[in-house]
C-alpha cells in the first residue's frame, strides 16, 4: 500500500471535493489507503465536527484540551488506517479513538476523578445522542435533493407545510406526501448505513 511520507497528516485547504464528497465511508477509507491526499482531506471534514462534538459536549474537555485530542485523534487515524478491518466502520472507529483520548486527558487532570469513574450516565447519554444526529445527518446526504429540501426546511427551519408549498410552488398534500416517502428513505438509509448506500433517484 503507498502511503505518504508525512509524520502529521497533511491537511490542504484547497483541494477539490467534488468527487470524495459524494463516497461512502469504506469508499473513503479505500481512496486514503491508496494514497489520495484529497480523500484524506475529505476524511477530515467529514469526521471534524463529530470528533470535536465529542470531546466537548460529550467529555466537556476544555478548548485547548479538545483541540489537542482533535489533533491526536487524526494523527493516529493516519497513522493506523491499515488497522481498520472493515472499512465501513470507520466512523465507529474514530469515536473509539476519541473517547479513549478524552478519558486520558480527563484522567491526567486533577480537576476529575479516575478515569473508570468519569463516564456518567448523563456522559453516556450525551455521546449517544452525538452518534445519532451525526448519523441522522450524514444519511440525510446520501438522500436526493429533493428529500433534503423539503427535510431541511420542515425539520430544521420549521417551516409549516402552506410555507413549504408557496416556496416551491407545490400543492401542500404533494409536500406531505414528499415528505413521508422521504423520512421513510431515511429511515432504510439508518439501517443499512454501515452497508454504503447511493442517492436517491426521487
Amino acid at each position: 500500500m503507498r502511503r505518504h511520507a508525512h509524520s502529521t497528516p497533511p491537511v490542504d485547504s484547497g483541494f477539490m471535493r467534488e468527487v470524495t464528497e459524494t463516497l461512502s465511508d469504506s469508499q473513503l477509507v479505500q481512496r486514503c489507503r491508496a494514497g489520495d491526499p484529497e480523500a484524506w482531506n475529505e476524511l477530515v471534514e467529514r469526521f471534524s465536527r463529530y470528533v470535536y462534538a465529542i470531546c466537548v459536549q460529550g467529555f466537556r474537555l476544555r478548548e485547548q484540551d479538545a483541540e489537542d485530542v482533535f489533533q491526536e485523534v487524526f494523527t493516529r487515524v493516519y497513522s493506523r488506517l491499515d488497522t481498520l478491518r472493515d472499512d465501513s466502520a470507520v466512523r465507529p472507529w474514530i469515536a473509539q479513538l476519541t473517547r479513549r483520548l478524552c478519558l486520558d486527558t480527563l484522567a491526567s487532570s486533577a480537576r476529575v476523578q479516575p478515569a473508570e469513574e468519569v463516564l456518567a450516565p448523563s456522559t453516556e447519554q450525551t455521546l449517544d445522542e452525538i452518534d445519532e444526529a451525526f448519523a441522522v445527518r450524514e444519511a440525510v446526504t446520501t438522500l436526493s435533493e429533493s428529500c433534503q429540501e423539503v427535510l431541511d426546511r420542515f425539520f430544521a427551519r420549521d417551516e409549516s407545510y402552506r410555507t413549504i408549498s408557496a416556496e416551491l410552488d407545490l400543492p401542500a398534500g404533494t409536500i406531505a406526501s414528499r415528505i413521508s416517502r422521504c423520512l421513510v428513505q431515511l429511515r432504510e438509509r439508518l439501517e443499512g448505513r454501515n452497508e454504503g448506500s447511493t442517492p436517491s433517484s426521487e
